[in-house]
């Protein structure tokens, strides 16, 4: 009776195991870094070239954000702070200070300061920061709160699933438009953030997209 099955099927089970016994570790390691803060990026706190505190400017000052990042309502991109606003105040305030020899060399040569950049959406994300936050959306629910951090840290994952949690209800997120930069705004007694999230979904109509194509274009 002929062979119904070529002589090199008989290595058939050994080059599945083989292709499993690499394969599925790998498939392993790929799912596990996929769901730790390494792959997220919480907890990532570099060292910057200015110890600039935003405890200090930010929350004992009070200072607004949009005095440093004048473009958050107007651009898709939150934009540093030029070395001319640092000077504003640092003409007169600490201008003997050692920390900031890196703000006046910057402000004699013109050259920027070298900030090392905390916060950034891949590539392939498509992110408008204007339209978020002119619909709600407060510094403090991507960022954590800058207020209290004396060296900026990622704070939250911004991935894909966190995303789609707004997205899909944004009235656990939302504020009043003069409270998004209240970092430390809660809602009024009374009130629910879901109720008060609610009210302002209606009268603005925040309908986020959740399909593919809102933020990969």
């Amino acid at each position: 009776m002929p062979n119904l099955f070529p002589r090199w099927i008989n290595l058939m089970p050994l080059k599945v195991a083989v292709c499993a016994a690499v394969t599925v570790p790998l498939v392993c390691v790929g799912v596990w870094y996929y769901f730790t803060p390494k792959y997220t990026r919480v907890g990532y706190m570099p060292t910057q070239p200015v110890p600039f505190s935003h405890a200090m400017h930010a929350g004992q000052l009070g200072m607004d954000c949009r005095y440093c990042h004048s473009q958050v309502e107007v651009a898709g991109h939150s934009n540093v702070p030029t070395t001319q606003t640092c000077m504003t105040c640092h003409t007169q305030v600490q201008k003997d200070n050692p920390k900031l020899a890196p703000v006046f060399e910057s402000w004699q040569t013109g050259r920027p300061i070298p900030w090392v950049r905390v916060h950034k959406a891949p590539d392939y994300v498509y992110f408008n920061h204007s339209v978020h936050v002119n619909r709600g959306v407060s510094c403090a629910s991507c960022h954590g709160q800058i207020n209290q951090m004396e060296v900026v840290w990622h704070a939250m994952p911004m991935s894909m699933s966190w995303c789609l949690d707004c997205h899909r209800a944004p009235q656990n997120f939302i504020r009043p438009k003069n409270e998004v930069f209240n970092l430390d705004w809660t809602p009024p007694a009374g009130q629910t953030q879901e109720e008060i999230g609610l009210r302002l979904k209606d009268a603005w109509n925040v309908n986020p997209p959740v399909n593919c194509a809102a933020c990969h274009r």
